[in-house]
């Protein structure tokens, strides 16, 4: 094992902990690689026009009679759950915001500087032991717990990303593995006697045979630390259209560890632009037409929930990215009226929680579920009403392609990487908190407009020349937007160089986050 050392290093990477998740590399490597070339042979299948569907080999697991594990007492209520980085001040916001849950991202939300990754470690021991503090340094204001705080949940790293900080037998290990192994190592006893255990969210996954290694990851883990088999939870979220046809699957395959499963929204669409690329009948219209009444959006969220509530399993609301528009009331009471909409849609169809981007919106998305929601959950609307078919699950929006919304797209992929460049993943922009997830989406759906020559509402095709076109107007629209001094000491022309890259490249890149992660790496 190879590391560099950052602030925090000699309290995260200590011998043992450094040791088991060495141990946890070797072990598991080889497993992920094995899924992670599963999953090119799969999208290979998709792109010579194969469509996703339920799997007739499980066909009996959909059929069965059988339930997930219980759920401990401090996961039965998950109304609210706030999403973020893993910052010293956003952590200590976060679980002082009311929520039931605070998620601490090591994944979409977080740039993976290695600065962040061991720093991010380190700020979770001190939350979890409840010395966690912090001082902002232009104004002095201190921040620290409250007596009550949300119940910690950590999000891992996906599949398809390493650590390239952390070398194992000469090879980089599965980021996965050293964010899952060293919160666990580090908190899994810190947690217990706090009255709370190892809570997980498991992203990006796209088969129950990924749900299965994790469930053995989870298996060793557990007897390597001498820790009760269960004692780790897991949600999953539910954002890759493969996913889709296999929750029941994901369940089972992780039922003795599961908490629940998340509409994750935002990946799905991404995911399902990806999964769908050769399919010129599903090139999406503008971002902001593919709303959560969209037919296989719709039809995804509601089938999450029957699949759930069968299995005794939380079923979870999407995100809210809304954030307060300090400088504008009317546009801010336009703004939490969304969120009001979609929350009241939510609880209305079943789900037992929802996720908020910012603290502000936890009132807001609290005041819906308690009304709509008095008890800690749903679990008993079993939804038996719903019928999802393989081809509701791949019925495209409607909509239009505007020039409109070929430019936001630019303009917000271009400022999103700036920020991940600089070491930042969750990033307000236009009054939104984007994060890896919509970036992913601005940059699919140039790539799909421009693959399948798609026409603007205008009637000019999608070309290349186009793209490039557009992509050099808004650069110097950006530039005027964050201004000229912001903007010459920031990554602006890396950016720039990356997004063309990944909305115009052909194959499609597979996440935007890989080459990204070269480029962090070697800025570094």
């Amino acid at each position: 094992m190879s590391v560099a050392a950052v602030e925090g290093a000699q309290q995260v990477l200590t011998a043992d902990a450094v040791a088991f998740v060495e141990e946890l590399g070797r072990r598991f490597r080889a497993p992920i690689v094995e899924l992670l070339e599963r999953r090119r042979a799969r999208q290979a299948q998709f792109d010579a026009g194969v469509r996703p569907d339920f799997l007739p080999e499980t066909a009996a697991v959909r059929a069965g009679d059988w339930r997930v594990a219980p759920t401990p007492p401090d996961l039965q209520d998950r109304r609210v759950e706030i999403t973020g980085p893993v910052d010293r001040k956003m952590i200590i916001n976060a679980l002082n915001s009311g929520a039931q849950v605070f998620m601490a991202d090591f994944e979409d939300a977080n740039s993976p500087t290695w600065a962040n990754v061991v720093g991010g470690q380190a700020n979770l021991m001190d939350a979890v032991r409840r010395t966690i503090s912090y001082v902002q340094p232009e104004t002095g204001k201190r921040y620290q717990l409250n007596p009550a705080i949300a119940t910690l949940m950590v999000r891992p790293r996906g599949f398809h990303l390493v650590e390239r900080h952390f070398a194992v037998d000469g090879a980089p290990i599965p980021a996965m593995l050293f964010d899952f192994g060293m919160f666990l190592h580090h908190n899994a006893s810190a947690l217990k006697r706090a009255g709370t255990g190892p809570y997980f969210y498991l992203p990006k996954m796209q088969s129950h045979l990924e749900a299965r290694l994790w469930n053995d990851i989870f298996v060793h883990a557990q007897s390597a630390l001498g820790i009760p088999r269960g004692t780790i939870k897991a949600t999953v979220l539910i954002e890759t259209l493969p996913a889709a046809f296999e929750m029941d699957e994901i369940l089972f395959e992780l039922k003795d560890h599961m908490a629940g499963l998340n509409c994750g929204r935002w990946d799905y669409i991404f995911s399902a632009i990806k999964t769908m690329a050769s399919d010129a009948a599903f090139v999406l219209p503008d971002r902001g037409q593919v709303t959560m009444e969209a037919p296989f959006l719709r039809s995804y969220t509601q089938l999450l929930i029957k699949t759930c509530h069968r299995r005794g399993a939380h079923a979870m609301g999407g995100m809210a990215a809304q954030i307060p528009i300090k400088d504008d009331p009317a546009a801010n009471a336009i703004a939490l009226d969304k969120v009001r909409a979609d929350k009241l849609r939510e609880v209305r169809e079943g789900h037992d929680g929802t996720w908020v981007a910012h603290p502000a919106l936890v009132s807001v998305a609290k005041t819906v579920f308690d009304e709509g929601m008095p008890r800690p959950n749903q679990l008993d609307r079993l939804r038996e009403d719903v019928n999802v078919s393989a081809a509701n699950l791949l019925e495209p929006p409607r909509g239009t392609r505007t020039d409109a919304g070929l430019r936001h797209n630019i303009r917000v992929g271009l400022q999103y990487l700036e920020a991940w460049l600089g070491g930042q993943g969750a990033v307000p922009i236009y009054n939104l908190m984007e994060d890896a997830a919509t970036a992913e989406i601005s940059r699919t759906q140039i790539w799909q407009w421009l693959h399948h020559r798609a026409r603007l509402d205008d009637g000019r095709e999608v070309t290349r020349a186009l793209v490039e076109q557009c992509i050099a107007e808004e650069y110097v629209r950006v530039r005027d937007e964050v201004g000229a001094a912001r903007f010459d000491r920031g990554n602006f022309p890396a950016a720039r160089a990356l997004f063309e890259r990944v909305a115009m490249s052909e194959p499609l890149e597979q996440f935007l986050t890989l080459p990204a992660y070269d480029t962090l790496v070697k800025a570094s």
